[in-house]
This record gives structure tokens, sequence and C-alpha cells, in this order.
């Protein structure tokens, strides 16, 4: 007996380690599967402005892959009924809804149609904007006003119309689209970086004041892209020579990244509930050398404005 309980206890102690393990990896299996659950977009109701094109439209894509409801809003109802088409040929349902978001009124309107159709809002991205190009000189006033108030305003507009349906349930996403623009100012960019500045501000001080709520706030900070936005950006100065210099650095490959996989990026950022991704590892360089060197940052900076057309 004394022989056998000795065997016995040898066996236990060889083992007990594979067991220990075996439960480890078992926990942890068992974990992924509940955050994976947790992390689950589908049912939920997304709503994405400026989704009739461009990098909008392909994470609207990328949500209704998902299993999203998915709301999608522009200015341009004809581009929006294309939008809607492209969408439904892959069986994703979509509404589409035309609304200016500079306009409080149109965007109060917006958010009450997606409530009295679904009766909830889960998902938010603030992604419609305009981008101008050119000198300082070029700009005049309303240009800065019209650059915030789409892509300052347009997010703040949105954010205030959707945040106490989210409170009241204590749950939501908030996905703000900045651009690196609103972290490191390039030349020739400058109502629209002003705008995505403050954009930035507005997302960061959110996250902050609205985690106790249980709404997420993701401040998104994409580098330039291959979404074809040079054909619809408004042109300053000498508008050929801008739009040359744009255009090329848009479709480079290298310092632009593919529109698609940054939409990917920006929804699993989105299902993770991530602070503030950074798009792009050109966008990255960029944000840690301006703050690991602004002063040498800025002079580049002012080197490259050398480089570009000096305008009419």
């Amino acid at each position: 007996m004394r022989i056998e309980a000795r065997r016995m206890a040898d066996v236990l102690r060889a083992r007990w380690p594979l067991a220990l393990a075996g439960a480890a990896l078992g926990a942890r299996w068992a974990s992924r599967r509940i955050r994976a659950r947790r992390r689950s977009l589908t049912g939920q109701v997304a709503l994405v402005t400026g989704g009739s094109r461009g990098l909008g439209f392909l994470i609207a894509r990328e949500l209704g892959r998902e299993g999203c409801r998915l709301v999608i809003c522009a200015r341009n109802e004809e581009e929006l009924r294309g939008a809607r088409r492209t969408l439904m040929c892959e069986d994703i349902e979509v509404l589409a809804l035309a609304c200016d978001v500079s306009d409080p009124a149109q965007v109060d309107r917006l958010v009450s149609e997606v409530m009295s159709q679904f009766g909830r809002i889960d998902i938010v991205v603030n992604n419609a904007g305009i981008i101008q190009v050119g000198p300082f000189d070029s700009f005049a006033l309303p240009d800065f006003q019209q650059a915030m108030s789409v892509n300052f305003w347009g997010i703040v507009h949105t954010t205030l119309a959707v945040l106490p349906h989210m409170r009241a349930k204590r749950a939501g996403r908030i996905v703000n689209i900045t651009s690196i623009g609103g972290k490191v100012a390039v030349p020739h960019l400058l109502p629209y970086e002003c705008a995505k500045f403050a954009a930035v501000g507005f997302s960061e001080g959110l996250h902050a004041e609205l985690a106790r709520d249980g709404v997420s706030i993701t401040t998104v900070v994409p580098g330039l892209m291959r979404t074809g936005s040079h054909r619809f950006a408004l042109f300053h100065g000498d508008r050929r020579g801008e739009s040359l210099w744009f255009s090329l650095a848009a479709r480079l490959p290298g310092l632009a990244m593919s529109a698609e996989r940054a939409a990917k990026l920006i929804v699993r950022a989105a299902k993770r509930r991530d602070a503030e991704p950074v798009i792009g590892l050109p966008a990255k360089l960029l944000r840690v050398a301006k703050e690991l060197v602004p002063g040498t940052m800025l002079r580049l900076l002012g080197w490259i404005n050398r480089l570009l057309p000096r305008g009419t």
C-alpha cells in the first residue's frame, strides 16, 4: 500500500505542471472568447457621417461586414444613392440620409430619424470633412470658417445630438476621424489643420470626461491615404501646382497607405475602444519626431514649404 501511494504521489508530482499549463491555456481561451463576444458589433446600429465615398464609405462597408445595422449620411443625395446600391450588392442593409453636418438642425433631424427607425445608436463615426490646399496668403476668413464648420463643428454637432441617447443606456462608441494634420501642421493646409487641431482637442477631452458614463471615444489620427481625396480637394493659389503636389502625395505608395487597410484598422480600433490610434507608419514617425525634436521639425517643415508652389 505504501509503495502504491508513493507511486501515485510521484505521478501526481510529475503531471501537475502539465495540468496547471492546461488550466492556464483553458482560462486564456475562455478569456479571449469572452472579450471577442464583448467586442462583437453584430446587430449594433452604426452611423457614419461622410459615408458616401472615400474613407467614410470604406469604414461603413467594414462595419456592415461586421454585422452592424448601417446608416450613412452625406450632403450629396446622388452619391448617397450610389453608395447604398453598392453596399446592398454586398447584402449590407443600409439607410442613407442626406445631411449637412455643419448645420445643427439637420444633424438633430438625422439623429431623430435614426432613433425613430432603430430605437438606438450604438456607434457614431464622425468622418465628414473637407480639405483646402494652398499657401496661407491664398486663404481668406471664409475659408477658415468653412473648414471649421465641417471638420470641427460637424463633429461637435453630431456628438451633442447622440450623447443623450448613449448616456441614457450607459453605452456607446464615438469614433472621431481627425488627421496627423491635427498633430503636425504641414504647409499649405492651414484651414484644414486648424479645424483638425480643434477636433483632436475636443475628442481627447471627451475621452476623459465620458469614460465614467460608459461611452468610449476613439480619436483616430490617420496619415495620408489613397482615398481619391485629391479629386475633391479645394485648391487655392496656383491651383495647377497645388493639385499636382497634393495628388502625387496622396497616391504615392509608402507615403500614402491603402484606404481599405486604414478602414479595417479604424474599425478594429473602434471594436477595442482604443483611445488614440495613429494610422500609418509615416504618420507615427511624424508625430514622434514632432514630440521629440519639435524645433527641428518646424525647421524641416519650413524647408518643405520652400519646395511648394508660391501661389499667384
